[in-house]
């Protein structure tokens, strides 16, 4: 069960919107939510969980309950990783607005795995395997699967989001190496790429603290935001974990010498920035 710190303020601040091109609001964690002209509006990444105390301690407020959430086009996931396919958080939505849920084989294997469908009213059509290279229609955006390298999932895939206002990517958890054919092909206004320090986190199985390097850290980020040739860089997840948090007004200084990004976003969990 979730529980909101926020009451229904966010849900209702995006079902009220009326962006004139696409509006984008961050959830915390890796978390979005787009909104274009039409209505259209889409969730990549909503994880309203707390984590694993004490291995995994959220340190941001749980924005939303999902049963809050208003129209819903779609659901759209990354990678497997619990805090980017969490049925708490993704299940009623899917329950409630009957909207797909796109991800990788193992992100939906993963949801399946969790007995989403049992647990929630949720349909298997409405599960949908995507790949790299595959295109989503949903209104007015265009969505494409590309490829991402993230050394810490099975699979993980970037989704970059266009519409006639701009383009967005969302780069999940991966870091350089996969990117610079997406920045060849596509001429991106703003990409989210996640950011964190490394830390001791305990082990998952044995409990004693181990060194957890999971995010891109200050050069990464740089290397691929320039891989990307994205003019705006809003990074991501480092707002979330204790012993894995990081300052991204640091990141002014790491881009400053390099031709991308054109500039560095830090934006907090609630914020909404447009395209």
């Amino acid at each position: 069960m979730v529980h909101s710190d926020w009451g229904d303020w966010l849900p209702r601040a995006i079902e009220d919107a009326d962006p004139e091109g696409v509006a984008i609001w961050y959830l915390g964690c890796n978390g979005f939510v787009l909104k274009a002209d039409d209505g259209t509006t889409v969730f990549v990444d909503p994880y309203l969980g707390t984590g694993d105390p004490p291995r995994t301690v959220r340190m941001i407020p749980v924005p939303f309950d999902p049963e809050d959430v208003g129209p819903v086009d779609a659901v759209f996931a990354t990678h497997e990783h619990t805090d980017h396919v969490h049925g708490e958080s993704t299940g009623p939505i899917l329950e409630d607005s009957g909207a797909p849920f796109y991800g990788p084989d193992d992100s939906l294997a993963a949801a399946r795995e969790a007995g989403w469908d049992e647990r929630w009213a949720i349909s298997d059509d409405q599960f949908v395997e995507v790949s790299e290279g595959d295109t989503v229609e949903l209104g007015s955006l265009t969505i494409t699967v590309e490829p991402a390298n993230d050394p810490d999932a099975t699979h993980s895939v970037a989704y970059v989001f266009e519409h006639e206002a701009g383009t967005f990517v969302h780069g999940g958890d991966a870091r350089p190496g996969a990117f610079e054919p997406v920045g060849e092909n596509y001429d991106i206004d703003a990409a989210a790429l996640a950011f964190g320090s490394a830390g001791m986190i305990r082990d998952k199985q044995t409990r004693d603290p181990k060194y957890t390097k999971w995010y891109n850290d200050e050069n990464e980020i740089i290397e691929a935001a320039n891989e990307l040739q994205v003019e705006t860089l809003v990074p991501t997840h480092w707002d979330m974990w204790k012993g894995l948090n990081a300052d991204p007004t640091v990141l002014h200084h790491h881009a400053r010498s390099f031709e991308y990004p054109e500039q560095v976003k830090v934006i907090e969990i609630g914020d909404r920035i447009d395209l």
